[in-house]
């Protein structure tokens, strides 16, 4: 395994990230494994080198945190592993139970701490970006949960690249603690991201930590476009918000260059995509999701996957632009 630096902060975390979204209720999801089949994951990701976790607190209602939490506490030493969480979306019933108020954040930082059974997160990152709070409330909220040692570091996820420069340069002008990390949309068939949001990154020495990395599967070359019939599995059946996001043409011919690639390599098409998002500029770490442990082994193999330059071209050619995708 490999471990490079969380942007421009000292802190060491593996080049690939597990996403433990997979890892709740079925009450949830029909697809999501529950605790039993979730624990052999996070402990055979850390057999494997896997230092850096990722979760959140919408995750089956709390349910992933409180798995994840109690696995690593089981596997492994609090100061060899680096956990992330998140805060935005709804988590009950009134008014304030969602967003990044000053009330919510506070509230739900204490709540995902008692579900994880910590006393601080590594990376506490924003879910969305909140349009009925002042940024200048969330900033401020966040600084003090850190200097609270409730976090050690602050994140941002999806929104566009000018709200983040506002909200980076409104930091820097208070004195507030500075997003160190994006996790944003970005994979082979959604790189609208390449824009501006990962020049802004690059630039301002923010970790790039990309969600959906296989857009939800989908670069696995499993799906299929008959609208009747998308895929063989339970989530490609049911996964209406990856639907949603890709199944153009345009995207099952990057699929199919995929496919193409991997069976010359020798390797699968997942290790293919995984290898490409390595080898692009600012990615830290892409978040993998694995509910097989075959994709959990496969992701790290992509670690030692070659892309030429050629390689890279053939996979991006057939690209057309997209709709912003996955801001809300």
């Amino acid at each position: 395994m490999d471990y490079v630096n969380l942007g421009k902060t000292g802190l060491k975390v593996s080049r690939i990230c597990l996403g433990t979204m997979t890892y709740g209720s079925k009450e949830s999801r029909e697809w999501y494994l529950e605790e039993a089949e979730s624990r052999p994951f996070i402990k055979r990701a850390l057999e494997l080198g896997i230092n850096f976790f990722d979760t959140a607190n919408v995750y089956s209602t709390g349910v992933s945190e409180e798995i994840v939490g109690k696995a690593l506490r089981d596997y492994a030493k609090r100061d060899d592993y680096v956990l992330a969480t998140k805060v935005y979306n709804t988590m009950g019933p009134g008014p304030n139970d969602r967003g990044l108020s000053r009330k919510h954040i506070m509230q739900q930082i204490d709540a995902s701490l008692k579900r994880l059974g910590l006393d601080y997160v590594d990376l506490y990152q924003t879910h969305r970006w909140d349009n009925e709070t002042p940024i200048e409330e969330t900033l401020e909220a966040l600084h003090d949960v850190v200097k609270a040692g409730k976090a050690r570091y602050i994140g941002a996820s999806s929104m566009y690249a000018w709200q983040f420069a506002k909200a980076l340069y409104l930091a820097d002008l208070h004195g507030w603690t500075r997003f160190v990390s994006m996790q944003n949309h970005y994979n082979l068939v959604y790189r609208e991201e390449e824009r501006e949001m990962n020049p802004l990154c690059l630039a301002e020495g923010i970790g790039i930590i990309p969600w959906s990395p296989l857009a939800r599967g989908f670069l696995t070359g499993n799906r299929r476009s008959q609208a009747e019939n998308f895929g063989d599995t339970t989530r490609a059946q049911t996964d209406d918000f990856a639907k949603s996001m890709y199944y153009q043409s345009e995207d099952f011919t990057v699929v199919d260059r995929v496919v193409e690639l991997a069976g010359k390599k020798g390797v699968s098409a997942a290790q293919v995509a995984t290898a490409w998002i390595l080898n692009k500029p600012g990615v830290t770490a892409p978040i993998i999701g694995a509910s097989k442990m075959y994709q959990l082994e496969e992701a790290v193999a992509a670690l030692d996957i070659e892309l030429t330059p050629e390689d890279m071209k053939y996979l991006e050619e057939p690209y057309r632009p997209h709709r912003v995708l996955g801001h809300s």
